[in-house]
């Protein structure tokens, strides 16, 4: 019943009179305006008051919860007396009115200009999806435990002092009365401080900073004191309460519900399906790896691999002869007339070695270091180098000559075996 101006996008307008201005939303809804606000800004050189005007007589009509709470914070709420004043309107929200009342004859402006993407929307959208799909893990750890304390002892003092005397309320139903009580309180401080946030910050800063320094200490104190959650219950009751503040945050970071509802929507069902799909994507690894078709892969060995492996294949397979010649059915009689040493024989059988030390002697004397049979080797591949090296060597230095030829006499074949 108002005779109010209506506020446009991209208005500006200046008065000396009081008046009233409202802002009628657009029904419309477009994807675009999802993280998209109004700006409406009321400036003067003197000091106005500025008062909401609610259109609703009562709050029994509102149909959300979070309707409600707006709703019971408009009805406490005080005229607010300032030089300026900024209000965020949320596209697709509820028509906002507000009353200038200039207490001099000064003009003042008001002038609504559109943003189309807040970042304190799509922040709060963001950390609400975050906070969704990892509160599981966020509620296990001690560094989370203590942040969520601190924020806890800021923001809402009276339910943290309420938690840490809970062991003195006798009756669970008093208990939780007192933390609805709790919870309002802190609900309408959190709204106040809010939109009087940037006043605060310039006129009261120390006073802000102090407090925030002595809560946040006391909060954490008291949460190293009681220590990380341990029991099960206490980490899944934990859990539940971060994931419905995430569903508050996802609430809040967009302007249209109906894609809010959409997106909690189908971040419960992600998280029902969870176990499912993970079981469906195991199946099918696994029936993917059985009918894979399978091709043979061929290893080089290296040097060292081939002589460990011939060791102990050598060793395997001289176990496996041990035991079949200690097998009753073996025609012990028939390989004895057959051997030209049925003692050696008998004793390799009994755990002896099928080398004896004199073949190990004269194995070294042939192959060994120092053998002839390295010395002929090592002396036609020095003569096959000596034959491919290239005439020009003839041209170094004097010096350099005397110095190889000496080290040819000293160490023959050195460069060889290196």
């Amino acid at each position: 019943g108002r005779n109010c101006s209506v506020l446009q996008e991209m208005d500006v307008i200046q008065k000396r009179d009081e008046n009233c201005y409202c802002y009628v939303q657009n029904r419309t809804v477009h994807l675009q305006y999802l993280w998209s606000t109004l700006q409406v800004k009321v400036n003067s050189r003197e000091v106005f008051r500025f008062e909401p005007i609610s259109e609703k007589n009562n709050c029994r009509n509102s149909e959300t919860v979070f309707e409600f709470a707006a709703c019971a914070v408009q009805i406490f709420w005080k005229p607010e007396t300032s030089t300026e004043i900024f209000i965020s309107i949320k596209q697709y929200g509820e028509d906002i009115c507000f009353k200038i009342q200039p207490f001099k004859t000064e003009t003042y402006t008001v002038s609504v200009k559109r943003e189309m993407l807040d970042g304190k929307l799509l922040f709060l959208f963001v950390a609400g999806i975050f906070l969704f799909h990892f509160a599981n893990s966020l509620s296990r750890s001690t560094k989370f435990f203590y942040l969520s304390g601190i924020i806890l002892g800021v923001l809402a003092l009276l339910v943290f002092v309420l938690l840490r005397l809970r062991r003195f309320i006798p009756r669970h139903s008093t208990f939780w009365i007192l933390l609805s009580g709790c919870w309002m309180s802190s609900l309408y401080f959190i709204y106040c401080f809010k939109e009087n946030m940037q006043w605060l910050w310039s006129e009261h800063r120390n006073y802000l900073l102090g407090y925030f320094l002595a809560v946040g200490i006391t909060s954490f104190a008291t949460c190293y004191q009681h220590g990380p959650l341990t029991t099960e219950l206490s980490i899944t009751l934990f859990t539940w309460t971060l994931q419905l503040t995430a569903f508050v945050l996802i609430y809040c970071g967009v302007t249209i519900p109906q894609v809010a509802y959409a997106v909690i929507a189908v971040s419960l069902c992600s998280k029902g399906l969870h176990y499912p799909l993970g079981t469906a994507c195991h199946i099918g690894r696994k029936m993917k790896n059985h009918f894979k078709s399978r091709k043979l892969v061929f290893k080089c060995l290296t040097e060292e691999e081939y002589r460990e492996q011939g060791e102990t294949e050598t060793i395997r397979a001289l176990e496996e002869l041990r035991s079949f010649c200690r097998n009753p059915d073996f025609p012990s009689w028939l390989a004895v007339s057959k051997l030209q040493s049925p003692h050696r024989f008998a004793g390799f059988v009994l755990g002896s070695p099928h080398v004896s030390p004199a073949e190990t002697k004269a194995h070294d004397e042939e192959y060994g270091i120092g053998s002839f049979f390295l010395e002929e080797q090592l002396f036609e591949t020095r003569a096959e180098s000596e034959q491919d090296d290239p005439a020009n060597s003839i041209h170094e230095g004097d010096e350099d000559d005397e110095d190889e030829t000496h080290r040819q006499i000293s160490f023959p074949y050195a460069t060889d075996l290196l």
